[in-house]
């Protein structure tokens, strides 16, 4: 590559989850089961939801578009990584590279600004009860849903030409296994400051802010439950919040900590585990804590099955 700004760039090596020849198969079988889970876990989510009419209710709206968001989000990343698991030469082309990181940023913004949301919806469910339908009306939820994805196109825009205006003289290798902010980041040979900046302000908008949105939605959820008399009133109460707080903890844990620190901090071998668990793990993982905890999914896929049996 010759030595110059970013235009003479035509394409990037990604180093890929380990340089081990050995790994390679054997980690290739686990990214494609993960996939796969994944795959038909909000795939059969999204279905189970748009299907069963009493799944049609702010809850459920929000969570189909979360498992659309995994569904993306996944599908973002995995493919390529699965490819250079068996291609000897592992690269991505500069119009590919960009791709994946503006798509990979948007998702990640409406999964974070989704789970807020979600929090607020169980805020209304347990604190005002009586009002949740005329609160969060069929309207209301279509403008949510369309603020979080405008939101997410404008800052992972904002991002990704912040990112793709630097210079990548010295080095076109990626030390990962996908087009990320941070890795980039390091192969600059420019002046970073302003993009550290930028993104800085970017996770705090967003991540930071909906973390809080989260956060007090909860103390008032608390508060509520610990109000209530009865211990079974409370239990079935605080159950319903269970699988979305589980969510916002794997969620926010990790993308907190991959992102809100100084680059200076970031190491490219040690941080590749925590990006598997933010970018594929918890995809796989949310179909399955919202499934398995929620009786009203269960009896809906249960009603789904015993349909399909009977017509077959």
């Amino acid at each position: 590559m010759e030595e110059g700004n970013h235009s003479e760039v035509t394409e990037f090596i990604l180093s890929g989850m380990t340089d081990r020849p050995e790994l390679q198969v054997p980690l290739f079988g686990v990214f494609l089961l993960i996939y796969g889970i994944t795959l038909v876990g909000n795939g059969g989510m999204i279905m189970l939801i748009t299907i069963d009419p009493r799944l049609h209710t702010p809850m459920y709206i929000f969570l189909r578009n979360l498992s659309f968001c995994d569904l993306c989000f996944s599908s973002i990343i995995s493919p390529k990584m699965l490819l250079n698991f068996l291609a000897k030469r592992k690269s991505i082309s500069y119009t590919a590279c960009t791709v994946q990181m503006y798509l990979s940023i948007l998702f990640a913004d409406v999964e974070c600004l989704l789970l807020a949301v979600m929090a607020y919806d169980r805020y209304v469910a347990i604190c005002n009860p009586l009002l949740y339908m005329v609160t969060l009306s069929r309207q209301l939820c279509k403008q949510l849903v369309a603020g979080v994805y405008a939101v997410g196109v404008v800052d992972s825009m904002i991002i990704t030409c912040c990112i793709f205006r630097l210079s990548f003289c010295s080095s076109n290798i990626i030390n990962h296994f996908f087009c990320d902010v941070l890795p980039l980041l390091a192969l600059s040979c420019s002046d970073t400051r302003i993009n550290e900046i930028v993104m800085f302000a970017s996770m705090c908008c967003i991540q930071v802010i909906s973390f809080l949105t989260v956060l007090l939605s909860y103390v008032y959820i608390t508060s509520t439950i610990l109000q209530i008399r009865s211990a079974e009133g409370r239990h079935k109460a605080f159950s319903t919040c269970t699988f979305h707080l589980t969510a916002v903890v794997l969620f926010y844990g990790s993308s907190l900590f991959m992102y809100l620190r100084p680059t200076s901090s970031y190491s490219t071998d040690t941080d590749k585990v925590p990006s598997v668990f933010y970018m594929l793990v918890i995809p796989m993982l949310n179909p399955l804590i919202y499934s398995l905890r929620n009786t009203e999914v269960k009896d809906a896929l249960r009603k789904a099955m015993n349909k399909l049996l009977t017509n077959s």
